[in-house]
């Protein structure tokens, strides 16, 4: 069987003007996860990403440190279907209705960084009304729109593989929702439950034969733990 692991970005830029940056906390966990797979041997045929920098950077950190081990990991390649959804188009189609129910919500968007918990009360409540497909927006992509493009990204992935391969996949917290709903069949609520809990840097393993493929494992974030810094474990 081949395995797909699929790996969520480093931490991005959270509550800053583009979000789409890693900090350096965010590069770190890179390297570190790079650092982890060259002492398990663990040697990439294929290796690929979203569009997003956040993605791709952590990938460059990773396959750097692959590479500074003695490996020599394949180019990093790129395909938007491993694209996060669109957070702030979700939001902002959604905020007027919010807003009837939350009148600060529009303060505490805006000003997510100091206000983290409330945030992530108000975005559950966003994505929720997005995943069911009951609020739909005109010119927002909707989930199950979303749920195709991220199985054209996997079909794709299958038909190129071939045999045992190791195929890495650096992408977002949604994509990997996505992603698990399509293998498991989880609800799409149920879904993001898990999405919540997802880390940056952690490691989910798929195992596929043909186009069969199965969860092995989900949210690794062993490389974090080992190093007892609780600072390096984080969900943005």
């Amino acid at each position: 069987m081949g395995s797909i692991y699929l790996i969520r970005h480093g931490q991005a830029s959270f509550g800053a003007d583009d979000y789409d940056v890693l900090s350096p906390l965010g590069v770190r966990q890179g390297e570190l996860l790079g650092d982890h797979l060259a002492e398990l041997g663990i040697h990439f045929d294929r290796c690929l990403s979203g569009d997003l920098r956040r993605q791709q950077d952590t990938g460059r950190a990773a396959l750097g440190r692959l590479h500074a081990a003695g490996q020599t990991p394949p180019a990093l390649e790129t395909d938007s279907a491993f694209d996060e959804f669109p957070a702030d188009e979700v939001i902002r189609a959604h905020l007027p209705d919010l807003l009837h129910v939350e009148p600060d919500a529009l303060h505490i968007l805006r000003n997510a960084a100091s206000h983290r918990a409330e945030f992530q009360r108000l975005f559950a409540q966003v994505i929720d009304r997005w995943v069911s497909g009951e609020h739909e927006k005109d010119g927002l992509i909707s989930w199950q729109g979303f749920l195709e493009q991220v199985q054209g990204g996997l079909q794709r992935v299958l038909q190129q593989a071939q045999g045992h391969q190791r195929i890495a996949i650096f992408t977002s917290g949604g994509t990997i929702s996505a992603l698990l709903q399509l293998i498991i069949g989880l609800p799409a609520i149920k879904a993001f439950e898990l999405n919540w809990q997802i880390v940056n840097t952690s490691l989910s393993c798929l195992k596929f034969r043909g186009n069969e493929v199965a969860l092995a494992s989900f949210n690794s974030h062993v490389h974090l733990q080992l190093l007892k810094a609780p600072e390096l474990i984080t969900f943005r």
